[in-house]
């Protein structure tokens, strides 16, 4: 059970995560973050050491959620190449899950950081690092059972792969179009039938 230092805490990470990941770092004031939690200044930096540390905490999370929630979707097979389907499949519904949260916590954080909080922007990069390496743990896994060609460099395709739906995912949130997606995550499963498949 959480203390209620540890309740405050989670409560302040999950309120202005929603917060950083729409305004990005820079634009997020401590007023905003005051006002949408309803704690003091003092309560705010009595458990975060200072805006950086508090705004890395909520990434985190939403990196998290949103990790657990293709983890959870590519639990419906057990077979390698179709979970690569079932990303594509999570992939089609992410414009919807994402405008709940302010968009896309990877591509608005990369984009933000990238000049404003080098900590951060290394956040950001470690979580593209480790969905890439997912990705292609499922490509090897895919090899060893045979439902994969052999020849196939694991890392390159899955670097191909993350590339083109975050590509989706821009073209999506700023034309405000999910055809963006859904065409792309076609063109995604047409390539891993026709190129990775044995």
């Amino acid at each position: 059970m959480l203390t209620k230092a540890e309740q405050t805490t989670e409560f302040i990470i999950q309120t202005v995560a929603p917060i950083f990941n729409k305004n990005g770092y820079a634009a997020t004031s401590l007023s905003d973050i005051t006002k949408a939690t309803g704690l003091t200044k003092g309560a705010i930096y009595g458990n975060f050491k200072n805006k950086e540390e508090l705004a890395i905490a909520a990434f985190t999370m939403t990196e998290k959620n949103m990790m657990n929630r293709i983890i959870e979707h590519q639990s419906l097979s057990s077979s390698p190449i179709e979970k690569l389907f079932l990303v594509t499949d999570f992939y089609r519904n992410y414009y919807n899950y994402t405008q709940e949260i302010g968009g896309c916590p990877v591509l608005n954080m990369g984009v933000d950081a990238k000049h404003q909080n080098p900590t951060l922007f290394r956040h950001v990069q470690s979580a593209i690092n480790k969905i890439q390496s997912n990705v292609a743990k499922l490509i090897d896994a895919g090899k060893r059972l045979e439902e994969i060609r052999i020849d196939i460099d694991s890392m390159v395709y899955s670097k191909r792969l993350y590339s083109m739906i975050t590509g989706a995912i821009f073209m999506t949130h700023t034309m405000e179009n999910n055809s963006y997606l859904l065409e792309t995550m076609d063109q995604i499963d047409t390539m891993i039938h026709k190129e990775l498949k044995q």
